[in-house]
């Protein structure tokens, strides 16, 4: 998807994911947050016509060859665009709860096992300071990697696709969790669909996605 940017709809309904997100959680998360980075985006780059045909992963691999004008609208909203575009993906009702095939064995290859990768996931997302994010990511060379960013920083900023992604921000937990992070994050790992995983890791693999 290009410039004018449009907020990707959920694909479920809002209580889908209850009783881990709660629904008024999704609506606001949603309706409201994700809303909010799309149009900012859009704003970013009116009057910039030479941008409008780049997807936002290609804007913000290509981060650094933008003018100067837009580059901190493209990395807050374009990476709260894509961040929040990839969370709602890989949440979707309905897909495998544990990995297979090439994605299992490269968790294994990475982490140790799925248990290992789990751990290793919550402790990252967990210790993040203030908002972020905490992600499962494929590097330069293929390999998977756990990494946590602050804000709405995108692993495609640093040279890495991510293929899963935990939203820790406050607005993403509070009405349910309040300050407890850890307990969000152990519920929210059993709502992993690892079938659209599955998918991001292959097309990763393959190099899908283009640079500015």
């Amino acid at each position: 998807m290009a410039y004018p940017f449009e907020l990707p709809p959920l694909g479920y309904d809002h209580d889908a994911l209850e009783p881990h997100i709660d629904a008024r959680t999704m609506e606001i998360h949603h309706g409201k947050h994700h809303a909010g980075y799309t149009k900012k985006l859009n704003a970013a780059l009116e009057g910039h016509s030479d941008l409008h045909g780049l997807s936002a992963e290609q804007l913000l691999r290509g981060l650094e060859s933008l003018p100067d004008t837009v580059q901190t609208g493209v990395r807050n909203n374009g990476g709260g665009y894509a961040n929040h575009a990839l969370f709602w993906d890989i949440m979707t009702p309905g897909g495998a709860d544990a990995p297979s095939g090439d994605l299992a064995s490269a968790i294994d290859d990475a982490f140790g096992s799925l248990d290992d990768f789990t751990s290793t996931l919550r402790s990252t997302a967990g210790s993040q300071f203030g908002s972020g994010w905490g992600w499962l990511a494929v590097d330069a060379k293929g390999d998977l990697v756990c990494i946590s960013t602050a804000n709405q920083d995108s692993p495609l900023l640093h040279g890495f696709t991510p293929i899963l992604g935990v939203d820790v921000w406050e607005h993403a937990y509070y009405l349910h969790y309040q300050n407890r992070r850890p307990d969000y994050l152990e519920a929210w790992t059993e709502l992993i669909n690892w079938d659209r995983v599955a998918k991001r890791f292959a097309k990763a693999q393959g190099g899908w996605l283009d640079t500015v």
